[in-house]
């Protein structure tokens, strides 16, 4: 039997980023660990909820506002200037209660600056795909020609310096963890096969979500299409009221409409009989139930619609999104609609599209039943495995 340990996880409050990996988290609390979760006070309810100890962190993102930076050399100084900013609150909640595991996210600097402090295993709980082998020699040389790119990564570079990071340049501290456990499916990884034997892939590890609540089914719904942008990129009212043309009405299927907080539901107009609008819904439950989602192509609901092998019509808004789309119309999967393209009869034409074609539903059945085999006890399992011998 493995000994009880402590084991601290540091993450950002994003909800992409806190979700993928929590149950993760409740699994090696039920295993008998103490786990402590240093993050924002935003997400003290889902972390405390997976019976983990918050060790509060306040937060430099732009997350009330999601005001993200669309530059990505921009996007990337926020996360750097976040980590500068809670590195000395999570060096000072540790240094007389140091763990025995680091747990972290990808844009969870402190722990891995700590770990090499204080000589203690770290091991990265990726949310989204990794570094591959010529991700070096292609990603990152995209972005080191962009401008503001020297100066970003001559701080980092300088900043790892003086926290005593030796040996390790930007690209290795955030690119290439010790370890690492990626929590998606292999099919979304660019380049699998060259990824190093470091990470193991142990796909999406999803629990019941009660603490989100549920959904029902309504009697009579034939068939349903979830539409959902996820929590940061829902400030579109144009695009919503094409979802309500192109879906409304449409025999046989019942739609979940999630409009997110930005937007005020009388924007969207009269709303037809077959449609609920909610600003927060319980995608995954929703989703066992469903036979389509039109969707963002963020990771995290790219992995739910693999887990739950339905199929899905991708609008991708930003960052990795559009290559999720892409990589998912590669698996024969999913359509991708560009959002100045997704106009009422493109959207229906696509959703039936979709939904009707039997070659859709045997390669998403064959990617459901494997990744169902994996998740959580594995990936607990693999965790526990790094823990330091006493």
């Amino acid at each position: 039997m493995t000994r009880r340990a402590h084991i601290a996880m540091v993450g950002v409050p994003a909800v992409s980023h806190v979700l993928p990996s929590l149950e993760i988290i409740r699994e090696l609390v039920a295993r008998g660990h103490r786990v402590t979760y240093a993050n924002d006070p935003l997400m003290a309810d889902l972390i405390t909820g997976a019976g983990a100890e918050l060790v509060p962190c306040a937060t430099t993102l732009p997350v009330a506002d999601a005001d993200w930076p669309e530059d990505p050399i921009r996007a990337m100084d926020v996360f750097l200037e976040d980590g500068m900013a809670q590195l000395p609150v999570v060096r000072a909640a540790y240094e007389d209660d140091r763990p025995d595991l680091f747990l972290y996210d990808i844009a969870g600097y402190p722990a891995r600056v700590l770990g090499e402090n204080w000589g203690i295993p770290s091991v990265q709980l990726s949310p989204t795909y990794v570094a591959w082998a010529d991700h070096g020699a292609t990603v990152m040389e995209m972005l080191r020609a962009l401008p503001g790119a020297a100066e970003h990564f001559a701080r980092f570079d300088s900043w790892l310096a003086e926290n005593g990071v030796t040996g390790l340049d930007h690209a290795s501290f955030a690119g290439r963890p010790d370890r690492a456990l990626a929590l998606i499916p292999r099919e979304m990884q660019p380049y699998a096969d060259t990824v190093a034997d470091t990470v193991t892939f142990v796909g999406p590890c999803l629990g019941a979500r009660t603490d989100q609540g549920g959904w029902t089914r309504p009697a009579g719904a034939e068939k349903v299409l979830l539409v959902s942008l996820g929590s940061a990129f829902t400030n579109l009212p144009g695009f919503y009221r094409e979802c309500l043309k192109a879906f409304g009405d449409l025999p046989g299927w019942h739609v979940v409409l999630q409009i997110g907080k930005f937007v005020d539901p009388a924007e969207l107009g009269e709303i037809p009989a077959n449609v609920e609008t909610h600003p927060w819904v319980p995608q995954l439950d929703i989703l066992r139930r469903a036979d389509a989602f039109v969707t963002h192509a963020g990771m995290g609901g790219s992995n739910e619609g693999l887990y739950c092998g339905v199929p899905m019509i991708a609008v991708p808004q930003a960052t990795d999104q559009f290559d999720n789309a892409d990589r998912l119309v590669e698996l024969g999967v999913a359509r991708r609609i560009d959002t100045a393209d997704a106009d009422a009869a493109t959207l229906r034409s696509a959703l039936l599209e979709l939904a009707s074609d039997p070659e859709v539903a045997r390669r998403l059945a064959g990617i459901s039943a494997r990744l169902q085999e994996s998740g959580t006890a594995y990936a607990a399992d693999l965790v526990e495995a790094e823990l330091p011998a006493r």
